[in-house]
């Protein structure tokens, strides 16, 4: 069970958490002076056994051997092994070093002292004002390489690095690395080095380096054109209340904004003569600009920084109603955009309204990847084995809940990558269904968070991956998972609107549909006679 747990390393230790008959210890016959010297002693036979568990849950743990220090729920707390009670000792989660006189902790970008103890009021504000760090590049950079290249050599998931001579490849790029004249070059550099094990998720991100502050435009959620007295609005992009990412600027409820309307100023500025209205609304995101329709009149918005969700999510419901009306509402559509908590929202968010179809579309195509498609394995795999049935309902459920019985159908392209890769793979090797598009992106060697370097260079270490439990080979890796029927989108119907492989993918799942075997409706209600009793009027 998770928890704080404390271990005695000696045997011969008590623990801190022993109770106490309440009375005064024996006074030592003769004071003797404090032997400074630290030894630690540990005895290895009966360690687990000496292990308990703290009444404390938290996190950034400091103890001086009488009590202990914790953050949790944005504060400061100690817990006193000798009175077993938890008090909170600053507002703030503390930093501190041992042997430190003063403990500080960050609020709002500033540093706050106070003298390290039981209770502290972190009130002092540290001057940081002449703080200054002579940093030299010449120095930290080779720092930075050698390190990758050992993170590397010491983390990668196959000692034989691929096969390659690793101390080679590093010696044919160190040299390189004096010629470095910017951040961006030693990214190059190491970037280079690390693709010469031709490995997916070996990826390295810039640290530290001098850029100019971003200026966010403010966009509208709507694609307009220019007009003689201002801007039409043509198209109107459709949001959703159940994300801030999906807020829409002109669909919120009382505007009565329309497709068609005329926005004539912002922020009371005429927009006859202006050729570009995003001109007017440079750094508008998240501000509340005033807006001048010819129809609606003068209304306040608050642009968004990104419309891209808003498209993304229009692409997604009208798949949803190309695959409704191409299969007359026979086959239900589940668009996962990664393999993470977003995508895992999603497909609960389409998998069970859909329950009801005859056969199931999912749509893994530019997966961004992740880790749960096991989840979602798992969840496709269920069958029904028992049903259920109330009088108040004329829906009958299925056990497992949440079951969906029929065909099912995934649509893949190059662009399904990681996680996504396997959920494909995995897909195919539970039979699952009929998998349709082009080869997947070929990259499953996973990697987690990346190693700290001085500059806050961020460096992913491919350290895991999969092989196959029936063959014990390897799996996906550098090629990909091929689908069962290869079909790819030709660019110029694409851009019409025509979706090549999701209608190839639709009239596979209307075929395999004509072989399902409905589940048995509710039996005809049971008399005595059924119930093995004697008939009764």
């Amino acid at each position: 069970m998770s928890g704080v747990y404390m271990t005695m390393l000696a045997k011969d230790t008590p623990s801190p958490l022993l109770e106490s008959d309440g009375l005064p210890a024996a006074r030592p016959g003769k004071e003797e002076k404090a032997d400074e010297t630290v030894q630690v002693r540990i005895d290895p036979e009966g360690l687990s056994e000496r292990i308990i568990k703290l009444p404390v849950s938290g996190r950034s743990f400091y103890c001086d051997g009488k009590k202990l220090w914790f953050a949790a729920a944005g504060k400061t707390r100690v817990f006193d092994f000798a009175t077993r009670k938890t008090e909170d000792a600053a507002d703030g989660t503390m930093n501190y070093r041992a042997g430190d006189k003063k403990a500080y902790v960050m609020r709002s970008g500033a540093l706050m002292t106070a003298p390290f103890g039981a209770k502290m009021n972190f009130t002092e504000k540290a001057d940081l004002g002449n703080m200054v760090a002579t940093v030299d590049f010449a120095e930290e950079w080779p720092q930075i390489f050698d390190e990758v290249w050992r993170a590397f050599r010491d983390g990668y998931y196959v000692q034989n690095m691929h096969g390659r001579d690793w101390k080679a490849v590093k010696e044919k790029y160190a040299v390189l690395v004096p010629y470095a004249k910017t951040r961006m070059d030693l990214n190059y550099i190491i970037g280079e080095m690390i693709s010469e094990l031709a490995s997916g998720h070996a990826y390295v991100t810039i640290g530290e380096y001098p850029k100019p502050e971003r200026i966010h435009m403010g966009l509208l959620g709507a694609e307009l054109s220019k007009v003689k007295d201002g801007f039409r609005i043509d198209h109107i992009l459709p949001g959703a209340p159940y994300s801030e990412t999906l807020r829409s600027p002109l669909t919120e409820p009382g505007l009565g904004v329309e497709e068609g309307d005329v926005i004539t100023a912002v922020d009371g500025l005429p927009l006859k003569d202006v050729d570009n209205i995003y001109k007017l609304l440079t750094g508008k995101a998240g501000a509340l600009t005033e807006l001048t329709l010819a129809k609606a009149g003068r209304i306040v918005v608050k642009p968004i920084a990104d419309e891209s969700p808003l498209y993304h999510l229009e692409w997604v419901q009208r798949c949803i109603k190309t695959v409704d009306e191409k299969s007359g509402g026979k086959v239900g559509y589940i668009y996962i955009p990664d393999m993470s908590a977003e995508g895992l929202n999603e497909f609960v968010r389409y998998y069970y309204p859909q329950l009801d179809k005859e056969a199931l579309i999912i749509d893994d195509r530019a997966n961004g990847g992740g880790n749960v498609s096991p989840m979602i394995i798992e969840r496709l795999q269920r069958e029904v084995y028992r049903m259920t049935m109330r009088r108040t309902s004329t829906l009958n459920g299925t056990i497992p809940e949440g079951t969906h019985h029929g065909p099912k159908v995934l649509l893949v392209n190059k662009y399904s990558c990681s996680d996504g890769d396997l959920f494909p793979w995995s897909f195919k090797a539970t039979g699952l269904g009929t998998i349709v598009g082009t080869r997947t992106w070929g990259g499953i060697v996973g990697i987690s968070g990346s190693l700290p370097y001085m500059d806050g260079t961020d460096v992913r270490v491919p350290f895991f991956t999969n092989y196959d439990a029936k063959t014990g080979q390897w799996i996906v890796e550098n090629h990909g998972v091929d689908p069962d029927i290869v079909i790819d989108n030709d660019p110029v119907q694409e851009a019409a609107g025509i979706d090549q492989q999701l209608l190839k993918a639709i009239e596979v799942a209307l075929e395999q549909i004509k072989d399902r075997k409905p589940l048995p409706e509710r039996p005809a209600d049971r008399t005595f006679k059924d119930l093995g009793l004697q008939q009764m009027p």
